[in-house]
């Protein structure tokens, strides 16, 4: 997914989505000078709130 796609699914705004990766709890790589966050990262962070939610 690129960033602007992980915005308007998890309804944040940029600067916390590369806030998130640059601190690691959302995965994501590098493609030249592209980022793109994995499905699974994205399903894996929202996983990881729920956890911390109970």
């Amino acid at each position: 997914m690129t960033v602007p796609e992980v915005m308007d699914a998890l309804a944040l705004k940029r600067g916390k989505v590369y806030d998130l990766i640059r601190t690691g709890r959302l995965e994501s790589v590098k493609i030249g000078r592209d980022r793109r966050i994995p499905v699974e990262a994205v399903e894996s962070f929202l996983s990881a709130l729920r956890e911390e939610a109970v």
